[in-house]
């Protein structure tokens, strides 16, 4: 068995007994004869007798049935899980019906932009904004199943703009305004909008871009437009041709009347979006009634979220973590929006940032933390962070040094809550809960109702082992179907092969025998060294912890014949390659194994990412295979598509 790592945060027995999933479990002994004594107890419970487990959670957590469900779960096959039959209920009504910490006055949104410009909205202004936006929509004919899409940033326009068309039961989908116009397009042409909002232009790092061009070129591949909203965002004074005006339309309906049309449970919500690294983005279609419950659960018990938190997670409209970020309106949290560069005019920019807003939760990505560890940031030491409680990390598997520099320089009694998931379920199926420790290197639990298991080639669950990522029991966030997948057989392709009737995911994980686990990075891209196979995110955790090493991309070309193991570097400034390889060496030949020493370090100048952030291990290793270009990788789907010009044949 793997050694216990060191414990680095243990619950305070007052917090968590004062939690609500401490609430929750007493309410199940009172209520349902459900005696968890402790966390794996309720988890075990939560993911074998699920109908049980939802319809109690939806009862605990009060969520506003219309029309009551003949039952909980109809069907438990995956796919085509049927959830709460009958039931009829509306996701905006969840987030802006009033309840505690949702009075007029109580504040909704706390907005700031990098270059200063600044918002505070209260629940009754959302509310107002919200009534007049969906009052225009209705003038405009959207209707119910109507798409209504959004380019624009993280501000609380596109929120109300969100709220509005979920209101009426019209299906949302937003990208960011920096997103290419090609990768915008292959989002929302394939889902035919009625209505867009776009903002005028955007700021970052510390210049200010004019996206009309990019509008107007939009709306003249989307046929299905019915209007255009322009967010007057750079200038007050922005206008384009034909487009409706944000503040007038705000104007004109300022007397409107807030209300919720009820919809199924399986009623669209909102369309995500995969990657589109190697072909169009797949439309990833998610419903209200999962999304309600699944972000009330992940919030009101896992975070612990309800009034006077203050939410923030650093995100763009393109990533699925903002829209579990303004979730944090349904238990009537502040969630505290940010947009712009995390590092203008420097790393510090987000610590000040909650320092001002006394931020509760703080969310960010991986490679943030890192590069503040790399830094040698100590924001405890600089700011004043005394109301943080949680820290936030995904995006990629948080590295055990990453643990350690925010229990040294964030806090020791700030909870650490690296968590794993996916666009594809808008959620986190292992993460963090309040009763339970955080272990160096671990993310701390399976979350409830999510069966996650690692699995070998033969379908057969391990402990304690590395194995394939897979959902053994449905979850109601998952997807309704994919956009333009009429067979179902896209769905199946993507996430139920090779093992039937379980989700397959695409990392690598080991769960411990204390219910904690790692991710070890994406199983299709796997390093196989004589057998021996490893995750990426082994690799990159000891070459990115050289202070020397600013990215890196490794890649193993061996697939079925005898390759290569290639390891890409983009280097600090100043850094000579000959010098630091040899380090790079012995290094990498302790900590993992000679094997996993690479046959090649590579220096480039930049690492391919997608939009939002991921590296692009499997597009690359496909070019360096002999995959002509436009057949590896969809240039459009990345945030820096000359940087492949390094991996081509020269």
């Amino acid at each position: 068995m793997t050694p216990t790592p060191e414990l680095l945060w243990r619950p305070d027995p007052s917090r968590a007994a004062a939690s609500r999933m401490a609430a929750f479990r007493t309410w199940l002994r009172d209520n349902r004869g459900v005696d968890a004594t402790d966390y794996q107890a309720l988890w075990e419970w939560s993911t074998t007798d699920l109908e049980a487990f939802w319809g109690a959670l939806a009862e605990f957590l009060e969520v506003r049935f219309h029309a009551t469900p003949a039952r909980v779960l109809a069907n438990d096959t995956m796919p085509g899980a049927e959830w709460f039959p009958g039931a009829t209920l509306n996701y905006a009504e969840h987030a802006l019906a009033e309840g505690p910490g949702k009075a007029d006055g109580d504040l909704a949104v706390i907005f700031e932009r990098e270059d200063g410009l600044s918002a505070q909205v209260t629940f009754g202004e959302l509310r107002r904004q919200v009534a007049a936006v969906r009052e225009a929509l209705v003038e405009l004919g959207v209707r119910q199943g109507d798409r209504v899409v959004a380019l624009a940033p993280n501000t609380p326009q596109t929120l109300a703009a969100f709220l509005a068309a979920a209101s009426l039961g019209a299906t949302w989908s937003s990208c960011s305004p920096d997103f290419g116009v090609r990768a915008i397009a292959d989002r929302f042409t394939q889902i035919e909008p009625v209505v867009l909002f776009a903002v005028d232009g955007y700021v970052y790092n510390g210049r200010s871009f004019d996206v009309r061009p990019t509008v107007q070129q939009l709306r003249d591949e989307i046929p299905t437009l019915r209007a255009t909203v322009l967010i007057d965002y750079l200038s007050a004074d922005a206008s384009l041709d034909g487009a409706i005006p944000w503040s007038n339309m705000l104007a004109a309906h300022e007397d409107a009347q807030l209300a919720f049309d009820a919809v199924p449970f399986d009623h669209p919500l909102w369309v995500l979006y995969s990657s589109g690294t190697t072909g169009l983005p797949k439309g990833i279609v998610q419903g209200h009634g999962g999304i309600v419950l699944e972000h009330l659960k992940a919030l009101a018990l896992h975070c612990d979220f309800g009034p006077g938190e203050r939410f923030f997670w650093f995100t763009t409209t393109g990533w699925m973590m903002w829209n579990f970020l303004i979730s944090g309106l349904l238990v009537g949290s502040t969630v505290v929006l940010f947009d712009g560069s995390p590092a203008h005019p420097d790393l510090s920019t987000l610590w000040r940032l909650a320092e001002r807003h006394r931020v509760t939760y703080f969310g960010t990505s991986a490679s943030y933390i890192q590069s503040c560890l790399k830094q040698h940031l100590t924001p405890a030491g600089s700011h004043d962070l005394s109301a943080l409680r949680a820290l936030g990390s995904t995006g990629a598997p948080l590295s055990p040094e990453g643990f350690r520099w925010i229990a040294d320089e964030v806090g020791a009694d700030v909870q650490i809550c690296s968590v794993s998931g996916g666009t594809d379920l808008c959620t986190a199926f292992v993460g963090a809960a309040p009763d339970v420790p955080v272990w160096l290197g671990e993310l701390s639990c399976r979350m409830l109702g999510a069966a996650v298991a690692a699995y070998d080639d033969q379908g057969e669950e391990l402990v304690d082992e590395v194995g394939e990522l897979v959902i053994t029991r449905p979850m109601p966030s998952m997807p309704i179907y994919l956009w333009n997948d009429p067979s179902g057989s896209r769905l199946h392709e993507a996430y139920y092969e090779p093992y039937p009737n379980t989700w397959r995911h695409g990392d690598w994980i080991r769960i411990t025998d204390r219910g904690s686990a790692v991710i070890y990075g994406r199983s299709d891209s796997t390093l196989n060294r004589g057998g021996v196979r490893m995750g990426t995110s082994e690799f990159y955790r000891v070459v990115e912890g050289f202070d020397e090493v600013a990215d890196s991309l490794v890649i193993d070309t061996s697939g079925n014949t005898e390759g290569e193991l290639l390891c890409f570097l983009v280097l600090a400034e100043g850094v000579d390659l000959a010098e630091l390889e040899p380090r790079l060496r012995t290094t990498l030949r302790k900590a993992l194994s000679p094997r996993h020493v690479p046959d090649r370090f590579i220096e480039v100048t930049e690492i391919p990412r997608t939009l939002n952030g991921k590296k692009c291990e499997v597009p690359v290793k496909k070019i360096l295979a002999g995959t002509p270009l436009e057949q590896a990788v969809s240039r459009d789907a990345l945030a820096n598509p000359d940087s492949l010009k390094a991996f081509l044949p020269s």
